[in-house]
């Protein structure tokens, strides 16, 4: 990789590192008046936060509307379970890690993926053709995020241990250095972070459509949904409703997603062209999915218990 090319890689990782001040204001029983929301600049968060539709949502109810910014999955559900962020979005596997340490969340809906926004990519002249060449070499993710679970159902998938790579885990900001600099020889990654990486000499060795089946999913403090119940149904259906209109108008989500991260027109288009927006409730089907992502992490030795997924499962019905 060139010199220029990792400069600007540099440039971009600096603007992706997202950081969360949060103050220590866990919910109380008062009259609710502020709702907040852990968001990535990823996805239509960028949308919607811009369009204020949360915010008109809850106006009338003379409730504010505070967004506060994570780098990542797993930091966002630690926030939701001390009751310092009241909702938020993550991919599959950190709900997983945070139920096994008993986090105070719920599943609240889901965003089924059509598995094309995240995927393991190595430099374009890597000897690493096949998931099977895997074997010994270092492959970097963020630690139980989604990526995380990319890596291993790859694994699986490939008649592989985990024990035949070796895992560095790095925040996607780190990580887009580490793979430029080339200290570790394959990368787990997501959207807008994959998107930027196809830009420069790199190929993709298998998308996580290849080796499983992913969902999106928002969460919630469940002492918040147990006093809010309504709250959080109002948030899923306007959710929802953005959801329906960012499918129909991606090009204006493209540009919501370029301002929020300055990543260039060419990866945000095409992150945005493959991404799905559909929120629903979480189904019997996508219960089924996440217990075996959950069951898998727990025979690998990654999460110190078994966890049973469909008991933090919050049954929302749209329209209700």
């Amino acid at each position: 990789m060139s010199q220029s090319r990792r400069t600007i890689l540099a440039g971009l990782s600096a603007a992706l590192l997202l950081s969360a001040g949060i103050a220590n204001s866990p919910v109380q029983a008062q009259e609710l008046k502020e709702v907040r929301i852990g968001f990535q600049k990823a996805g239509i968060f960028p949308v919607v936060k811009q369009r204020g539709t949360i915010e008109n949502a809850l106006k009338s109810r003379g409730i504010q509307v505070k967004w506060v910014e994570f780098q990542f999955g797993p930091p966002i559900l630690e926030a939701i379970n001390t009751g310092n962020v009241d909702f938020g979005y993550t991919g599959d596997a950190p709900p997983i890690f945070a139920q096994a340490a008993r986090a105070n969340l719920l599943y609240v809906a889901a965003v089924p993926s059509a598995g094309y926004n995240q995927a393991i990519v190595v430099p374009e002249n890597s000897p690493i053709k096949t998931l099977a060449d895997l074997k010994g070499k270092k492959v970097g993710f963020a630690k139980g995020s989604s990526a995380h679970n990319t890596t291993v159902a790859a694994l699986d998938k490939a008649g592989l241990a985990y024990t035949d790579i070796t895992p560095v885990t790095l925040g996607p900001a780190d990580a887009v250095a580490a793979f430029a600099g080339g200290n570790i020889d394959a990368w787990a990654i997501w959207d807008p972070y994959l998107a930027l990486a196809e830009n420069g000499k790199v190929r993709v060795v298998a998308f996580s459509h290849d080796v499983q089946e992913s969902n999106s999913f928002f969460l919630a403090n469940r002492d918040f949904t147990g006093k809010h119940a309504d709250i959080v149904a109002l948030l899923n259906q306007t959710f929802a409703e953005e959801g329906k209109w960012a499918a129909d108008h991606r090009a204006e989500v493209a540009l919501s997603l370029r301002e929020a991260t300055g990543v260039d027109k060419e990866a945000t288009t095409r992150a945005v062209n493959r991404s799905q927006y559909a929120v629903t409730p979480i189904t019997d089907k996508i219960v089924a999915t996440q217990q075996e992502t959950a069951d898998r992490f727990f025979k690998l030795g990654l999460i110190p218990k078994a966890v049973d997924v469909k008991e933090i499962v919050w049954k929302w019905t749209p329209g209700s």
